[in-house]
């Protein structure tokens, strides 16, 4: 992120000519949180009073469009059965047109023609060089897809480009990301690219029947952090903690970010 100098000068309309920000979420493996960590993305710029508008790019599963609080946008990337690479031009023209923050939410199963678009057109390039930085999020996950999130990760960071932001999240919802006793930080994988990488953020695991349980209702219902705390449908010990979860990752976001 470009860090704007801090001077006594600085006016609210200079503010407003901030660099906008390009999120895309990357990994070839399906359901290991990539909407969930979309739709954190979102609440948090929109929690920071930025603009910004989530595309959901996922042609199977639109789980980011389902958010009514985000009037999310689905780029239709399926016609009549077959996946239509070209239309990631529309994406890739709208988000250099419109002078606002973007979160975009792929599927896994256009992860691979969107990351062959990505290299072949150059296309984060094209980005930047029309004045919007973009940071690529990607996710780990413990259990049984670990080794296929590892794998992407690794393929990332050989298919973007260097001056790209990569942000890791950690999600050990379902279960510890270890492997012969060495955690993600000690892998070979992040030991050779973390200098590839901004930041890492961790959604840490958590009792199931009980954190487990809330973050999957909200998810669920398509409801954000705000919405929870305004439901009737959430105890009060639900309530608080989700916000607890909130804090948790929206303090590493602030920092990263």
């Amino acid at each position: 992120m470009i860090q704007t100098p801090q001077t006594q000068g600085t006016t609210s309309s200079d503010k407003t000519k901030e660099t906008k920000q390009v999120h895309l979420t990357l990994q070839g493996k399906g359901g290991v949180g990539k909407s969930f960590i979309s739709a954190l993305l979102v609440q948090h710029l929109r929690n920071k009073n930025q603009p910004v508008l989530a595309i959901d790019t996922d042609p199977v599963n639109a789980t980011l469009a389902g958010y009514k609080a985000f009037n999310a946008k689905r780029l239709e990337l399926i016609e009549g059965g077959s996946l239509i690479e070209r239309n990631f031009d529309k994406l890739v023209e709208q988000v250099i047109a419109e002078d606002t923050n973007f979160v975009v939410d792929n599927g896994a199963a256009s992860f691979i023609p969107l990351s062959y678009y990505i290299a072949e057109n150059d296309a984060i390039n094209v980005i930047v060089e029309h004045g919007k930085n973009v940071t690529i999020h990607t996710v780990i996950t413990g259990g049984q897809a670990m080794k296929d999130t590892l794998v992407g990760f690794a393929s990332l960071v050989d298919q973007i480009p260097g001056t790209v932001d990569l942000v890791v999240w950690l999600n050990e919802f379902f279960g510890d990301i270890v492997a012969d006793g060495k955690t993600f930080e000690e892998m070979n994988v992040y030991q050779s690219n973390k200098q590839r990488v901004k930041g890492i953020i961790r959604i840490p695991r958590q009792t199931s029947s009980t954190f487990g349980e809330d973050v999957k209702q909200m998810m669920d219902r398509k409801l954000t952090f705000d919405e929870v705390a305004q439901s009737p449908e959430f105890g009060l010990m639900a309530k608080s903690r989700l916000a607890k979860v909130r804090k948790t990752i929206f303090d590493q976001l602030a920092i990263v970010l």
